[in-house]
């Protein structure tokens, strides 16, 4: 039996594209065996859980390029983290590991080079994040690749790791690919004909666009019935009228729901930004900003506006907003060519791509022979 080890976690932008791609290995590699290393504290656990993988938990310490009074009992977590996925991964008998990213890939990524795993990694943004520069490594040392959704994002790598990168785009659920504005329709309780703006500010919102919503929704209603996921950690005051329907979170329906919307309005987090691409939607974003965020939202924003797919909310004010959508609501034509370039811009299968390599991978083929591969 092969056993093909997943790593990533700490927000759903770290597993459900690593669910993506294990999904598609299933199907690739009947009767493999597949199972995630995370963070034994969050959400990770109940995610990979669900998707009916086995979860081993491991302490995750946060790597941070600053002083924090954290540093310290964090960097011991780290260490701790990287002998338990040591173990883990031995007693496992890994063939392969497959990272996602997250502080916490970056011990399991560690753990596997020292016991000659190779390793593979995605980077979902524009530029790397500091676990992905530091996997690349690992990835490179045990000659394994490092999948990446933009071109661009090679230069962000050190030289010695370029010939192991390949661009794949990013991992995204089969859900969406097979996704039903009907369902979604029927989930909603509303006509075939309806026009549905979908607001978006993750499973924990978006104080800025929960704030902008609110000033502008009595416009945004004149042009659509508004779904709002405005965050299951918050509480709203606007209640639901035939024209607006708040949600906390919207899980499961979210694929059909998004397949339904005419428009988009959210941030732009990778997983989020190829969704939408993937199912050809149009797109309102206003990216992360300020001390809080590396860039990577503004990145993923900009390079989907230079396709042609989105429009780029910095700043964004409610009068902004209201131009933005009015002017996107009257014109069909401009619709057209933004869901037409979204379509170009998602175009990638990257859980496929991903699977298809992985499978085909020397560690993975000697484990259907042996069952591991390490030492």
């Amino acid at each position: 039996m092969v056993n093909i080890a997943f790593t990533g976690g700490g927000t759903g932008g770290h597993i459900y594209p690593g669910l993506a791609v294990a999904a598609e290995l299933k199907r690739l590699l009947v009767g493999c065996r597949l199972f995630w290393i995370g963070s034994s504290a969050g959400m990770d656990r109940n995610l990979v859980e669900e998707a009916g993988l086995e979860f081993f938990g491991i302490p995750a310490g946060k790597l941070r390029r600053y002083f924090s009074f954290r540093t310290f009992p964090d960097f011991f977590k780290v260490a701790a983290g990287f002998f338990a996925a040591r173990k883990i991964l031995k007693r496992e008998k890994a063939s392969l590991l497959f990272s996602k990213g997250g502080f916490v890939s970056v011990p399991p990524c560690a753990a596997a080079a020292s016991l000659g795993v190779p390793v593979f990694t995605h980077e979902s943004d524009f530029s790397p994040g500091l676990a992905t520069r530091i996997n690349s490594r690992f990835a490179a040392r045990t000659g394994g690749k490092i999948f990446t959704a933009y071109d661009d994002t090679k230069r962000y790598l050190p030289q010695f790791v370029h010939e192991h990168v390949m661009v794949t785009g990013n991992p995204v659920r089969e859900e969406f690919r097979s996704a039903s504005a009907q369902r979604a329709l029927a989930f909603l309780g509303l006509n075939a004909d309806a026009r549905i703006l979908l607001v978006l500010g993750g499973s924990q919102g978006a104080r800025e666009i929960n704030d902008l919503v609110r000033a502008a929704l009595p416009v945004l209603t004149k042009h659509y019935t508004v779904i709002h996921q405005y965050g299951s950690a918050r509480e709203w005051d606007i209640p639901a009228s035939e024209r607006y329907r708040p949600y906390p979170y919207i899980r499961d329906e979210i694929p059909d729901v998004l397949s339904a919307s005419e428009m988009v309005l959210s941030r732009s987090g990778a997983g989020t930004v190829w969704e939408c691409a993937v199912l050809g939607k149009p797109m309102l974003l206003i990216p992360l900003c300020g001390t809080g965020t590396r860039g990577d939202q503004a990145e993923n924003a900009r390079f989907f506006e230079k396709a042609g797919a989105a429009r780029v909310l910095m700043g964004a004010n409610p009068e902004s907003l209201i131009k933005a959508v009015t002017v996107l609501a009257e014109d069909k034509n401009v619709r057209s060519a933004m869901s037409a370039a979204a379509l170009r811009a998602g175009n990638m299968d990257g859980a496929a791509t991903i699977a298809r390599i992985i499978a085909a991978a020397p560690a993975v083929k000697r484990g259907e022979k042996n069952g591991f591969c390490g030492s």
